[in-house]
């Protein structure tokens, strides 16, 4: 068996050189996959796992623009239209300086397992730029998100690709992008998610990533008899995901002590409760702000530059902001101070020796692909409202992304249960993912 995933590994390494990242997404899926396709003879022989990993479509273009001192910049842009195999292609847009093609490949082939877990018909891709919004003016983002969408238009629509947010792209970005889209065809279409309610948007949109992790880590306790309220929660990132779990954390009862950026986390040891929420709030959505300006606000809270919160005891930890932020020396620090429960909020947060060393533990974890799939699920559903021209309401979406975390929760337990009771998230979520997407491939032949 070892081989045999070698012998496929070399074959993609050898195709995608210099592209870290999607190698190590490929290769996590791999070790669960490629037994399981060898033990199943529809699969076998087919290089359904081969053609999984090349895009369908790739495109790469220029993106100049006019800063508020009259400078021509040239950005990168990006689209990995990965697999359509289900649905429409739908994938996030991220606007980061760190952005490359290997970065964006990974995410888009995360999507087409984590859009496939959701149950809905969307397929996967991701995009994005090099672009990086911090420090940017109002029209100097808007500038850019137009010339964006001035190459971008050709190539999305509501039944081919449907973009959404991601780092660096929020309501505003979108916004910006709609309009642009909007103007270039003539039209209006759900062509984007995240749009604001006043013009095409979901209810729970902003929320759902957050909400939808902090609902597959209570699925999970619950496989043990437990509940999350009066756990203690470390979550790291302070962006839209981190502070919308923090949110729902608070709400079911949780106890949360940690969020951070890029400078940095705050410990406070109280626990975070809804006035210092909305100080948070504030203070990166309005202010975009620092996050060390939080213990100025609170004294007794500390804040510890250029580390990371693994360090602090807790029983539930959630890494909420980007991907290898949780290393393997960090999984030791989080088993060590009795952490248990570890649910993705980021996309492929735990390096892969992490990973190991929280399955070998056999504790309660969960994969991004399978806990973070609640925004892309109420993206699908922000899709649905605007086919039928139609706006549900909070609750009504809130249910729907219940059950739909729910649901992807118990195709995991039915594909990684393994014989001594234990549930391996990562091969459950893997697996369930590749048989919705590998039986739709095999449906409709060799394209």
């Amino acid at each position: 068996m070892e081989s045999q995933i070698k012998e496929f590994m070399d074959l993609v390494k050898k195709r995608n050189p210099h592209e870290p990242e999607f190698l190590q997404a490929i290769e996590e899926v791999a070790e669960t996959v490629v037994p399981f396709i060898l033990s199943n003879e529809i699969y076998n022989g087919k290089q359904i796992l081969t053609r999984m990993v090349e895009p369908e479509r790739v495109l790469m273009f220029r993106v100049p623009w006019i800063d508020d001192a009259g400078k021509i910049i040239v950005n990168r842009g990006f689209r990995i239209e990965m697999n359509s195999a289900i649905g429409p292609y739908k994938g996030g847009l991220r606007f980061h300086p760190t952005v490359n093609l290997s970065i964006l490949k990974f995410l888009a082939f995360e999507q087409v397992f984590k859009n496939a877990l959701t149950t809905l018909p969307m397929g996967g891709a991701k995009g994005g730029s090099d672009f990086d919004p911090k420090g940017k003016s109002d029209v100097e983002i808007m500038r850019f998100c137009q010339s964006f969408m001035s190459e971008l238009f050709r190539h999305i629509g509501p039944n081919t690709d449907v973009p959404a947010g991601d780092i660096g792209v929020g309501g505003r970005e979108i916004g910006y992008l709609f309009g642009m889209y909007k103007k270039l065809r003539n039209e209006f279409t759900g062509v984007l998610t995240g749009k604001g309610m006043s013009w095409g948007g979901s209810l729970i949109r902003p929320e759902a990533t957050g909400y939808g992790t902090v609902y597959f880590a209570q699925n999970m306790l619950e496989t043990k008899g437990e509940v999350i309220k009066g756990k203690t929660i470390a979550i790291s990132g302070s962006g839209n995901v981190a502070q919308y779990a923090c949110e729902k954390a608070l709400q079911l009862g949780a106890k949360v002590v940690t969020l951070s950026d890029s400078s940095g986390f705050i410990y406070d040891k109280e626990g975070f409760d809804t006035d210092k929420l909305a100080f948070i709030f504030d203070l990166k959505n309005n202010k975009r702000g620092r996050i060390n300006e939080y213990v100025k606000k609170y004294p007794n809270a500390s804040f510890f530059a250029g580390e990371k919160p693994w360090g602090i005891k807790c029983e539930i930890a959630m890494p909420c902001a980007t991907q290898n932020e949780v290393n393997k020396e960090d999984a030791k620090t989080l088993l060590k101070n009795g952490c248990y429960v570890i649910c993705e909020g980021a996309n492929m947060p735990s390096t892969p020796e992490a990973v190991h060393i929280f399955l070998n533990a056999k504790i309660l974890y969960a994969p991004g692909k399978a806990s973070n799939a609640g925004g892309v699920a109420t993206s699908g559903l922000e899709m649905s409202q605007n086919s039928l021209r139609i706006v549900w309401t909070r609750d009504e979406v809130d249910s729907k992304l219940k059950k739909i975390m729910s649901d992807i929760h118990n195709s995991c337990i039915k594909f990684g249960k393994q014989d001594d009771g234990y549930i391996d998230y990562v091969k459950g979520a893997n697996i369930a993912g590749f048989v919705k997407v590998a039986d739709a491939m095999l449906a409709q032949g060799v394209v």
